[in-house]
């Protein structure tokens, strides 16, 4: 197994509100991050306890909205281990001179929040003209950009990736697939179809790790499926931490639990290398 994991997803939450005051996207900030706070001191901890090496921490948008100070000062921090991840207002006038900003202070990726635990997903602005000099900025940069939606937003996923071949997308938690059908996973079908688009690349967290063993699902018969049709390479692990339950250690265990049946190569990439092309900072 690989000695060096790469989580992709977890997120930081300050404890001093003075200095980083909430701002939620979509005015509703989430219960997680009220109820599960994370500094980053508290992160590097937990992260020394699973064997976590190094991460790219996802900027909070229930918690500080188009507000990255957080997560670019707290991975400033430990710039040997961690990269920030944050999200900029793409349609915004004025998003190139945000972006490049935010990139000048240490942003390494960006991340469109689409709708999650405080709103419905509306995918009406990805594939917004207003938005393309942003995307067009990110792969002059190199820059990742990673993508919160579900189903509905994979048509437009696509059409972004196609015109914008240089940027590499992230879809974040797999564009949440339905896959409690079982084995050929015809009810995940949509996300299957972007397969054939090489910079789409999919993020694993606890959400997939669950529903792969609801209903007729199992892990055995669906991340062999997953990893045949997109690659190891193009597959990184995210703990989600913590938003989702349990202590980094418990995620991992799971997550390696679930992905026991690919071999020892695929988990190497999915535990850490796909992670650290996506984010060669992040690299050893």
């Amino acid at each position: 197994m690989t000695s060096r994991y790469v989580d992709i997803h977890p997120h930081v939450i300050s404890d001093n509100e003075d200095r980083y005051p909430p701002a939620p996207l979509f005015g509703t900030r989430s219960d997680w991050s009220q109820e599960r706070p994370c500094t980053v001191d508290t992160l590097i901890a937990a992260m020394d306890e699973a064997g976590v090496a190094k991460a790219a921490v996802v900027h909070s948008s229930t918690t500080y909205g188009f507000d990255n100070a957080y997560v670019v000062d707290a991975c400033n921090q430990y710039p040997d281990r961690l990269v920030a991840v944050g999200s900029v207002d793409v349609l915004a006038p004025d998003a190139v001179d945000t972006i490049g900003d935010w990139v000048d202070k240490g942003l390494a990726g960006l991340r469109i929040f689409t709708g999650g635990s405080t709103k419905e997903f509306d995918a009406s602005e990805l594939d917004d003209p207003r938005a393309y000099p942003a995307w067009e900025l990110l792969g002059e940069l190199g820059l990742t950009m990673c993508i919160q939606t579900g189903p509905a937003g994979l048509g437009a996923v696509r059409a972004l990736a196609e015109r914008f071949p240089q940027v590499p997308i992230i879809l974040d938690h797999l564009g949440r697939p339905d896959v409690t059908d079982g084995p050929p996973y015809a009810a995940a079908q949509s996300l299957f179809d972007l397969a054939d688009v090489p910079s789409i690349y999919l993020k694993l967290t606890p959400r997939i790790m669950g529903d792969s063993t609801k209903g007729a699902a199992s892990p055995e018969t669906f991340f062999p499926k997953l990893v045949d049709a997109f690659g190891a390479k193009r597959l990184a692990w995210g703990s989600n931490f913590p938003t989702s339950p349990g202590t980094l250690t418990e995620i991992k265990a799971t997550a390696e639990d679930r992905l026991k049946t690919l071999s020892e190569d695929d988990r190497a990439w999915i535990f850490g290398k796909t992670a650290q092309v996506l984010y060669p900072k992040l690299a050893d």
